[in-house]
């Protein structure tokens, strides 16, 4: 008898595997009266998100525009918001030019795919998969170097057969939390004739006195071989993503960027809330200090109590627990004493090293931290007995 055909069964096969391999994802729907956990799981650096003030913002622009921007930024999907963002975002993070993007995943494909084009692509190993994305679609080499290796970088730069390059790094690394050595970076593209792109999402509203950056930070807001990309959806509470550079290469962007030219614009009241926020940062610069305090108070109570983690440069505090199965119990055990955290397994981190991902915020509070350590207190004892 002849056997009909099953175009899923190997989706169910894959499956199966994934899930013996404690690698099952699902979805977990949120509601306005969330279980009241604390929560060091989310982006949400300086605990904008729920803010009246950018709630407000994007109440009004919406009444004002509509719930979305009805089109590509090209033909009808760019207001007069927007413009003021973009400008916005220049004046504080210290750019010539900006461009905003419904996103800041499609930041990094257009910023890396476009400037990428015809030229060698050298990727930290420790970039987020947007920017891994964005090296393939290029289609041009890419040469992946170790983690914050720049004597590797610099060869990849100095072997190269092509007449162009660009070098592209996270600023603040998105599960372990350290610093990309920026300056050495640059140095090493000056020298090799490279473009370096840096991207903030992790550090912008985080790292500088003002949160202006890791790469205002590193004293090369005005170099012109450097292109910032950063998300509106981490410390700006809102969502979206946006590209800052010299104006030759927002005009690139404008042009030939694919994922700004055929994607639908940033609805307006998300462009609204982002402009609140970066209001708020300017008058408030204290924030991005809160949120780096809180992180290294979380680190050291970690470290306190055996469990592996990094010095934090940003927001984001690691807790290598090794198996998935151990990080997936681990973020229960937080669960049940009331902390919300982050469970990162394979491929968003290497085999052997799942972790909680705790994200420090700027408004926790001193009993926060308490409860927060009953919760690693209780997955160190929970470590110690698998």
């Amino acid at each position: 008898m002849e056997q009909t055909p099953d175009p899923l069964a190997r989706f169910r096969a894959a499956a199966a595997s994934r899930e013996a391999a404690g690698l099952k994802r699902t979805l977990r729907a949120r509601t306005p009266d969330d279980d009241g956990l604390i929560d060091l799981a989310s982006n949400d650096y300086l605990g904008l998100a729920r803010d009246e003030r950018l709630v407000e913002a994007a109440t009004a622009a919406t009444r004002t525009w509509g719930t979305g921007s009805t089109g590509s930024r090209l033909v009808t999907g760019s207001t007069a918001l927007h413009a003021r963002l973009e400008a916005r975002l220049c004046a504080f993070a210290e750019a010539e030019g900006s461009l905003v993007f419904s996103s800041g995943y499609l930041a990094n494909l257009a910023a890396v795919a476009a400037l990428g084009k015809d030229a060698l692509v050298v990727s930290e190993a420790g970039n987020h998969a947007s920017i891994v994305d964005a090296c393939r679609l290029s289609r041009s080499r890419v040469v992946v170097t170790p983690h914050r290796d720049v004597t590797a970088v610099e060869k990849a730069l100095a072997d190269r057969h092509e007449d162009h390059a660009i070098v592209v790094t996270d600023a603040v690394f998105s599960v372990d939390g350290d610093l990309a050595p920026l300056a050495e970076l640059y140095a090493a593209t000056v020298r090799q004739d490279a473009l370096l792109v840096v991207d903030e999402a992790h550090s912008i509203g985080v790292i500088g006195p003002r949160g202006q950056g890791a790469v205002h930070a590193a004293g090369l807001a005005a170099a012109p071989g450097v292109v910032r990309t950063l998300t509106l959806s981490k410390s700006l509470g809102s969502q979206g993503g946006a590209v800052l550079g010299a104006p030759e290469v927002i005009q690139t962007l404008i042009d030939t960027g694919r994922s700004f030219i055929f994607d639908t614009g940033l609805a307006p009241g998300s462009v609204a809330a982002a402009l609140a926020a970066v209001d708020i940062l300017h008058h408030q610069p204290e924030l991005p200090g809160y949120v780096r305090t809180r992180a290294r108070e979380l680190a050291s109570m970690a470290r306190e109590l055996g469990l592996e983690t990094n010095d934090p440069a940003g927001a984001v505090v690691p807790i290598v627990l090794g198996p998935p199965e151990t990080a997936l119990r681990a973020a229960l055990v937080c669960a049940e004493r009331g902390v919300r955290a982050g469970c990162f397994r394979p491929p968003s981190v290497p085999v052997g090293r799942s972790c909680l991902r705790l994200t420090a915020r700027a408004n926790l509070s001193s009993d926060d931290l308490a409860v927060i350590k009953g919760a690693l207190t209780a997955v160190a004892e929970m470590k110690v007995t698998m």
